[in-house]
């Protein structure tokens, strides 16, 4: 018989994010730190308008851009958080999540050959999302030093004539590094004068501690030139609701919507009501989240310290970098032995890239009591590894 696969998607691997989870969830006793997923339950008056909008028999194709509604809220959200006006018809579609956003965007933009720059660690989907729509993805791979920001001279370094598109995935996941206003600065003048276009993935948006995000588009010349994509799962614990959405030219979200129409029709109906009630009146649960993964945070950072254990502190998202190279492990070795030996479960840094290699990831997404014992557990196993080494 034919070989009926296609080679382009045999040739992709699959997330080493979750791997880890899988063995977790067969393992008695085990912690898991490894999903990036909040730990609260969607607050009641979200839940409660998706189940209204079932109880009036809201449950029909909404257009394929989304409810117009949701999207007019978007963009009084839009506006009000980052500074940037959009307007609802035609410059915003409604996705399903944010991955779907970033599929479509790729789709709609890439030809064959054309070149897209992703820093690297950074969420898993970016490059198979490149090379299913016949891009070359181009890495960069930033620095523990930096903090884990894009520099300027390593964007100019990454420039081809080949190049279309740069994805800014701040706050970023995995590091929980933020890019700041003057570091936009430092390369929106880069992206300008190579005629780049921007792919802004701002799901952790909401969670950043200290300054408020800074969104690229907000910057003189780059609402034309970016994509932004942002979505509910994170800020207002509704990930399974499956609910995204992105803003940019019209010329671009008319071409997304398109592929959007052939593959899915419409995001789910139910999770736009829904997320129109998050958006209306949402920003005081989202605040008392951000506040509450802002402790689990520095509790963290903190026994990183007490145990000697290298990390960079995080201004965004939910997640801790720390650096485990001097155990002379490897990140899958060292998160495979910890699983093994303390059924504690984290991800190896190279899920999110070669870069990676010498640290973890670890979700503060859970609850204090379980990162107290996960705490425990990895102290645990870290006195092992110094003990061994003597």
């Amino acid at each position: 018989m034919r070989n009926f696969l296609s080679d382009r998607c045999v040739s992709l691997k699959p997330s080493g994010i979750r791997k880890f989870f899988d063995i977790v969830s067969e393992m008695p006793d085990a912690i898991s730190l490894g999903v990036g997923e909040p730990d609260f339950d969607t607050p009641w008056h979200i839940r409660e308008e998706g189940i209204y909008s079932l109880e009036r028999g809201k449950t029909f194709y909404t257009s394929n851009s989304g409810l117009m509604e949701l999207r007019q809220e978007i963009c009084n959200y839009l506006k009000r958080r980052i500074g940037v006006e959009y307007q609802p018809a035609g410059e915003v579609i409604i996705t399903v999540g944010g991955s779907e956003a970033i599929d479509i965007a790729m789709r709609a933009m890439l030809n064959p050959g054309d070149e897209v720059l992703i820093p690297l660690p950074s969420y898993v989907s970016y490059e198979p999302c490149c090379i299913l729509a016949g891009g070359v993805p181009v890495t960069i791979e930033l620095q523990e030093k930096d903090e884990f920001r894009l520099k300027p001279e390593q964007l100019r370094a990454a420039i081809t004539d080949r190049t279309k598109i740069l994805v800014l995935p701040f706050p970023n996941n995995p590091t929980g590094g933020i890019m700041e206003k003057a570091d936009l600065e430092a390369i929106a003048d880069i992206i300008i004068e190579n005629d780049l276009f921007v792919l802004s993935d701002e799901i952790y948006a909401e969670l950043t501690y200290g300054d408020d995000h800074v969104s690229i588009a907000s910057l003189p010349g780059m609402k034309e030139r970016t994509i932004v994509i942002n979505g509910f799962s994170k800020a207002y614990a509704m990930t399974g609701w499956r609910l995204g959405y992105a803003a940019g030219p019209k010329e671009i979200i008319t071409q997304m919507t398109k592929i959007h129409q052939y593959c899915i029709m419409c995001a789910p109906t139910t999770s736009q009501y829904a997320a129109v009630e998050a958006l209306k009146n949402g920003d005081e649960d989202v605040a008392r989240m951000r506040e509450s993964y802002d402790g689990r945070r520095r509790y963290l950072l903190h026994a990183m310290a007490e145990m000697n254990l290298k990390c960079f502190e995080p201004k965004g998202a939910f997640y801790i970098f720390p650096n485990i190279s001097r155990f002379g492990l490897t990140s899958e070795e060292f998160a495979t032995q910890l699983l093994m030996e303390e059924k504690l479960a984290v991800v190896p840094g190279t899920a999110f890239g070669d870069c990676g290699e010498g640290f973890i990831r670890i979700s503060y997404a859970y609850s204090l009591e379980n990162l107290k014992e996960a705490m425990s557990r990895i102290q645990r196993f870290v006195k092992k590894l110094e003990a061994r080494e003597c």
